[in-house]
């Protein structure tokens, strides 16, 4: 066999796609340097022919030497394990446990799987395995909600205001608009991502890119009203909040300062002021949060401490080769020389999980069905804690992103890295499940950000060009039934981010397990036109936008077109195109019934937005999230992707404060409007 079919075994064999479909239709081969390229970050040295044979031994060696040691089943299917035949005992979470003879199998032994969905310890001769029984769906939109036609907000965190909040949107901010949007009827509040960020780095403000899905952002979180002797501020800081608090840009690094100084204030008299009440709370927080929790306390203090000592040690690979490791005795012995400082990042999680729980019950006693629904970030950055304390789970040497298309002609390579899907399974998929169990903590819902990523994933060599990447591919069925199991375990509802070039069949898999997908107006057009909403698809969430794109009030305007102008990235015939589209959509809009005349001139954005939130409204989705720039008629768009500094991307602040919101007359206009669509007939 040639080299280059060796080649071609190995790359199948660890998953990745050798040939994949573009945005156009049109079959690509990956070429064989890129392979090489791949094969080598993730572990597979594949730089001759030798090496290739030989990373196609230790590939298959390490099949039969380790056994995944979780399986995914439906309930009362039949399964086979790599295990002797015989007698079997299942325990079940509760303690339950019932016994069964497993039949002889090829490879192994075949067994009945229970029928009760949950996770299971399934002991088989000298074989331990766990079992998770999915159950058919997820807990569905229908199900949280019955009769559909259910309405929310989407809402940038960051970007809400209040009085007091020092520069940046807060967990505080979240639970007054969460309690307004449910007074108003609203049965849903999705946020964009709270994941941890690096408090050593202020600068840090991508949403998308964070340290660690499995902690918060403790830039949001609020200790004023911990205690009630909290001490005042000193008088340089109380001056720096008020500055940063009446910017209209958020300025993170001054802010995230800012903020840190005056969490660390209130820990300092949690330490020596704080009540049994409380100290008991914060012990029963770090008890539960075990071994996750104290990991991302003790890298927050090393990253602190390592850039003290050296502005180059950002990244953890670069740190001494024992701090590296988490489990080491040198870690332990600076997490025990640094007790209190370890104890302070705890602290802020401690904080943050308050406020965002706060503010999920706060929707539910307000109405809210559903409540928040959080954003899962697609991935972390490789220097960040969850990398750092899963270092087998990760995928190293890598960024993913996507491949070249008709808006990208060199392909986007995002700075982030994910789970390696082998690392997954040799690991039972704890990091996976871990992190949809800390997703679904305090939220009703979950948005997974490029959902797409539970099939493949656009692999690009760190250095590389973008378009120097390929796919590899993900156990879609195992992490399907695991967001379904999770899902149902929460009792709370998964909608996927199917935006983009979908892969045929994928969207059913998707409304199979009960994850939504979104359907956003910008989307829904065909040759003559924007489709009807009463046609969009039932299982999915209808939006105006979405972050990354324009708002309603700007596409009408055409802000995001001068943006592109200045930015230098103009489209041949953009301007043209959107003479012809206005039309189009105000059309529509009469159409659907939410607007009457003719269509508004480009600065007469607040009638546009108001035919805008209804025509959502009228969507045959089960839910509507109208984001809450289009429910104020905002023109600037809160991310232009391509870009980093050049567009004042996840830093606008959005008026009215949260104090007056829900009393400005044009929103509740908008507001009152979907209500009204979502209440209508089909």
């Amino acid at each position: 066999m040639s080299e280059e079919a060796d080649l071609r075994r190995l790359a199948r064999a660890t998953g990745l796609m050798i040939e994949w479909e573009d945005a156009s239709g049109r079959r690509k081969m990956v070429a064989p340097d890129t392979l090489r390229a791949v094969l080598g970050a993730l572990g597979f040295p594949a730089g001759s022919a030798g090496q290739v044979r030989e990373s196609l031994r230790t590939w298959h060696q390490a099949l039969k030497a380790s056994p995944p040691p979780l399986y995914t089943a439906a309930p009362g299917a039949t399964l086979r394990l790599p295990a002797q035949a015989g007698r079997y005992r299942l325990t079940a979470e509760d303690g339950l446990a019932v016994e069964g003879t497993a039949t002889p199998a090829p490879g192994g032994a075949r067994l009945t799987v229970p029928a009760l969905p949950g996770y299971y310890l399934l002991e088989i001769g000298s074989a331990h395995f766990t079992l998770a029984v999915a159950p058919a769906h997820g807990h569905r939109i229908e199900d949280a909600c019955p009769g559909g036609r259910a309405w929310g907000l989407a809402v940038q965190l960051y970007s809400l205001k209040r009085s007091g909040d020092g520069g940046i949107g807060d967990y505080t901010a979240l639970q007054s608009f969460a309690a307004g949007a449910a007074a108003q009827g609203a049965d849903a509040v999705a946020i964009s991502p709270v994941h941890a960020q690096f408090t050593a780095d202020p600068s840090r403000s991508s949403p998308y890119a964070p340290s660690s899905r499995l902690r918060l952002d403790v830039r949001h979180a609020d200790g004023e009203t911990l205690m009630e002797d909290a001490p005042p501020f000193p008088p340089e800081l109380k001056a720096e909040w008020a500055r940063l608090e009446a910017l209209d840009l958020i300025d993170w690094p001054a802010s995230t300062r800012a903020r840190l100084a005056r969490l660390r204030q209130l820990y300092d008299a949690f330490l020596r002021l704080a009540p049994d009440e409380l100290r008991k709370a914060f012990a029963a927080f770090r008890t539960e949060g075990g071994t996750s929790l104290e990991n991302h306390a003790r890298f927050e203090a090393l990253h602190a401490s390592q850039l003290a000592q050296d502005a180059g040690r950002w990244q953890w690979r670069s740190w001494p080769a024992a701090l590296r490791d988490p489990e080491s005795a040198e870690v332990a012995a600076f997490a025990e020389a640094q007790a209190e400082e370890v104890g302070y990042h705890a602290f802020l999680q401690w904080l943050a999980d308050r406020g965002l729980s706060g503010a999920q019950q706060a929707a539910r006693e307000g109405g809210a069905r559903i409540g928040l629904i959080a954003d899962l970030a697609v991935g972390v950055d490789g220097g960040g804690s969850d990398a750092w304390a899963r270092q087998t789970e990760f995928l190293p040497g890598v960024e993913i992103g996507a491949p070249p298309d008709i808006f990208n002609a060199r392909g986007q390579s995002w700075g982030i890295t994910t789970y390696s899907p082998h690392g997954l399974v040799a690991n039972g998929f704890g990091a996976f499940r871990e992190m949809l169990g800390a997703a679904f903590r305090n939220a009703g819902g979950v948005r997974l950000d490029h959902v797409l990523g539970l099939r493949r994933l656009w692999l690009v060599p760190q250095g590389a060009s973008p378009a120097d990447g390929c796919y590899i591919r993900y156990p879609q069925e195992d992490l399907l039934r695991l967001v379904a199991l999770e899902s149902q375990r929460a009792q709370a509802i998964a909608i996927g981010e199917d935006l983009g070039t979908v892969p045929e069949g994928f969207r059913p898999q998707l409304q199979s397990a009960g994850i939504a997908g979104m359907r956003v107006m910008w989307f829904e057009q065909s040759g003559r036109g924007f489709k009807n909403p009463a046609r969009w698809t039932r299982e999915a969430v209808s939006m105006t936008s979405t972050h990354d794109l324009p708002t309603v009030a700007g596409w009408w305007r055409g802000r995001d077109l001068e943006w592109r102008t200045k930015l230098g990235s103009t489209l041949e015939g953009q301007e043209e195109t959107r003479l012809s589209e206005r039309p189009k959509l105000w059309a529509a809009f009469r159409k659907a019934g939410v607007a009457r005349g003719p269509g508004p001139g480009p600065e007469e954005v607040g009638k546009v937005a108001d035919a805008a939130a209804a025509y959502i409204g009228r969507a045959h989705c089960e839910l509507a999230l109208l984001p809450l720039e289009d429910a104020l008629a905002a023109v600037e768009q809160p991310n232009m992707p391509g870009t980093v500094d050049e567009h004042p991307n996840w830093r606008r602040r959005l008026d009215p404060p949260v104090e007056m919101l829900f009393h400005d007359p044009a929103f509740e206009q908008r507001l009152r409007a979907l209500a009204r669509a979502r209440r209508a007939p089909e």
